[in-house]
C-alpha cells in the first residue's frame, strides 16, 4: 500500500488482535475530529472492514465545540468518499469553557465534555462501540504525566468498557506511532481539519511530547518498550484497573 499504511495496518492490526478490539459484527462509530490521527484511523477501519472476517458496520461521528468558523464539509465529503456515513452533533462546550466559566486549564474539561458528548452522538444513532485514534505517543505521553504527577504507572487502556453507557471503547492505534499516522496523513493529502480552539491542548501534555522525543534520542524503540511493559503489567487495562473491567469515569 501506499504512504507507509502497511506499517500502520500492520501495527493497526497487532492491537485489534492482542487486546480483541474487533471481534463481533458490532457497529463502530469513530471520533472524528478532522485531525491526522482521526482520519487516517477512519481510513484504516475502512480498509480492514474490507479483509477483516468480522464485517462490522462503520461510521464517523464529529463534535463541534461551537467555535467561529466551525466548517466540517471537508470532513462530510471525506466520509462521502469513503462511503461512511457521517454523523455530527452542534454543541456550546466552547463558550461555556472559555466565556462563561473561564477556564485557565480548559484541557481536561473540554475532553470529558467532548467524550459525553460522542458518547451521546453514538447511542442516538445505536453505535455501542466507539473507535478514538489516540496512538501510541498518546499512551506513552499519559503514562509519563501519571508517573511525574500522579505518582502512578498507568495511561489509558486500549479497551474498555463504560458500564452506565453501555458502551464500548477502542483504541486500534495504541500500538502505532505519530510520526507513522503524520506521514501518512501529509502524503495521502487528507483533508486535515486545523483546529481553531484557542488553547489548542497546550500545556503539561505538550511538555511530555518534548520529553519523549529526548527519550528516543536515547532510547530509540522507547515507545514499544513502555508499551511491552504496560501490556505484561496489564494486559488490556492499561490503567491499572485490572480488578474492574468498566470505565465510567471515561
Amino acid at each position: 500500500m501506499r504512504h507507509g499504511l502497511d506499517e500502520i495496518n500492520k501495527r493497526m492490526k497487532a492491537a485489534i488482535i492482542d487486546h480483541h478490539l474487533i471481534e463481533d459484527e458490532q457497529p463502530i462509530i469513530v471520533g472524528l475530529s478532522g485531525g491526522k490521527d482521526s482520519l487516517t484511523l477512519l481510513y484504516a477501519l475502512k480498509q480492514f472492514q474490507r479483509i477483516s472476517k468480522y464485517k462490522y458496520p462503520l461510521a464517523a461521528g464529529h463534535v463541534s465545540l461551537g467555535f467561529p468558523a466551525d466548517d466540517v464539509s471537508r470532513m462530510r465529503d471525506f466520509c462521502a468518499e469513503l462511503q461512511v456515513p457521517f454523523y455530527y452533533t452542534a454543541t456550546h462546550i466552547g463558550e461555556l469553557i472559555f466565556d462563561v466559566r473561564k477556564e485557565s486549564n480548559p484541557c481536561s474539561l473540554c475532553a470529558k465534555m467532548r467524550r459525553g458528548a460522542l458518547n451521546g452522538l453514538a447511542k442516538e444513532h445505536g453505535y455501542n462501540k466507539i473507535a478514538l485514534a489516540h496512538h501510541l505517543d498518546d499512551a506513552v505521553e499519559t503514562l509519563l504525566l501519571n508517573l511525574f504527577f500522579n505518582g502512578r504507572v498507568a495511561s489509558f487502556s486500549p479497551l474498555s468498557y463504560l458500564d452506565r453507557m453501555q458502551l464500548t471503547v477502542i483504541r486500534p492505534f495504541v500500538y502505532v506511532p505519530e510520526s507513522q499516522l503524520d506521514y501518512f496523513a501529509r502524503s495521502a493529502a487528507l483533508p486535515v481539519t486545523v483546529s481553531n480552539c484557542p488553547h489548542n491542548c497546550l500545556g503539561k501534555r505538550q511538555e511530555m511530547k518534548a520529553v519523549l522525543a529526548k527519550i528516543e534520542e536515547i532510547a530509540p524503540h522507547g515507545r514499544d518498550r513502555v508499551r511491552g511493559a504496560l501490556n505484561r503489567l496489564y494486559g488490556s487495562r492499561w490503567d491499572g484497573n485490572i480488578s474492574n473491567l468498566t470505565e465510567d469515569s471515561e
